[in-house]
């Protein structure tokens, strides 16, 4: 075939890869604009391949796989050297109408990877996010992950383990049913707004946890223990409300608030057994600038 034909058969296949390499990039990110720059840039890489080498490469989804890694490992690891923060940032949330998620959003967000999971791989050290993303999310062969990481299948493995423990003895489960997760939510947004105090602190978890991360402005991330702490503060940004919008965040029921037509919140709860155990909010404008809140458009 001659040079135009080969790039639009490689383009298709590519094109056949594009979603289950978003959804690698974006478990290994936290950042869907993140994923896209990696998987784009996947993208590039491959295209400069010789053809004679595109054409020895017997599973281009594993060669992908393992580029959009490679390429997601050094955006991690550049974003490491640049944060101050100690803590795991809030992560980017993907935003869907409260009614249902689109199809796009299911694949993202398959396996459960709500808010309180990505918060918990934000704590890991990059090479264990990795090996933890692809052998537990992707059931990538651990002596491929030591090629990534340049390591051998052994130290790969305990990458992972490392991980593994770090993801079940934080990682929040929250309750299956949605719709009582949403009920749960609403209780908490009427109490906000009503002033409530007492109905509050009912509704949320005694351990609840809230992180609200403004970015690189003054107040940076602020973490919150405890549900008399976090009950005061909901009190105190209930007058607010009037500009939340219900939606999915991340598969879980969330608000977003809107002030002339721009995010300048966005919440999700994590509902364990009836009460909120976890609250994140981004108020981080630089990250919120690239949110579409066209879905909450009358």
């Amino acid at each position: 075939m001659d040079s135009t034909e080969s790039t639009e058969w490689l383009a298709g296949r590519f094109e056949e890869n594009r979603r289950h390499l978003r959804a690698v990039a974006f478990r290994m990110l936290g950042s869907l604009s993140e994923a896209d720059d990696a998987v784009q840039e996947s993208w590039l890489r491959l295209s400069r391949q010789p053809d004679d080498r595109v054409e020895a490469i017997a599973n281009l989804t594993a060669w992908l796989t393992t580029v959009v890694a490679r390429v997601a490992l050094e955006m991690l690891r550049t974003r490491r050297r640049e944060e101050s923060l100690e803590s795991a940032r809030v992560p980017e949330p993907i935003i869907s109408p409260e009614t249902g998620l689109d199809p796009e959003h299911e694949a993202l967000l398959a396996d459960s990877v709500g808010l309180a999971l990505l918060v918990v791989l934000e704590t890991l050290k990059p090479a264990e996010r990795l090996a933890f993303v692809l052998h537990d999310m992707f059931a990538v062969p651990f002596e491929q992950i030591a090629d990534i990481v340049d390591k051998s299948p052994a130290a790969a493995r305990q990458l992972a383990s490392r991980a593994r423990r770090r993801v079940q003895g934080a990682d929040a489960v929250p309750d299956p049913d949605l719709n009582r997760q949403k009920e749960v939510v609403r209780a908490f947004s009427a109490a906000s707004r009503g002033g409530d105090f007492a109905a509050l602190v009912a509704v949320l978890d005694p351990d609840v946890v809230l992180r609200a991360d403004y970015g690189t402005l003054p107040a940076g991330l602020r973490l919150l223990r405890g549900a008399e702490a976090v009950a005061k503060q909901a009190l105190m940004f209930g007058r607010f409300s009037v500009n939340a919008h219900p939606a999915l965040v991340n598969g879980a029921p969330g608000r977003v608030t809107i002030v002339d037509g721009k995010p300048v919140a966005v919440m999700g709860f994590t509902v364990v057994e009836g009460r909120i155990k976890e609250i994140d909010i981004l108020a981080d404008p630089e990250r919120l600038a690239v949110i579409d809140v066209t879905v909450f458009e009358a």
